[in-house]
């Protein structure tokens, strides 16, 4: 059966069945912004891009996020803590 006939049985576009997804290249970005994150631990992903962008490799901001993101990295945040008063009754 050709391709064209199968595909219009199926109700699926040919191009959707010739589709070959690319070979991701973003392995040697993750690896370079968790070696600036360890070394930066309190910059975030916009810093870290801002730094690839001065040794002269821009990044998508799009893409730079979600490797970022991937990667499980984050700036930790510090949690603001809550005073807690003895004996005072709390409006409301």
């Amino acid at each position: 059966m050709s391709e064209r006939r199968a595909c219009g049985l199926l109700g699926v576009c040919r191009s959707s069945c010739r589709y070959r997804c690319k070979p991701d290249g973003n392995e040697r970005l993750r690896e370079q912004l968790i070696e600036l994150a360890h070394e930066r631990p309190r910059f975030g992903y916009r810093r870290l891009g801002v730094l690839r962008a001065r040794e002269g490799q821009h990044i998508n901001h799009k893409r730079l996020f979600r490797v970022y993101r991937a990667a499980g990295l984050s700036v930790k945040r510090n949690r603001r803590k809550k005073l807690v008063r003895v004996g005072v009754s709390q409006p409301g």
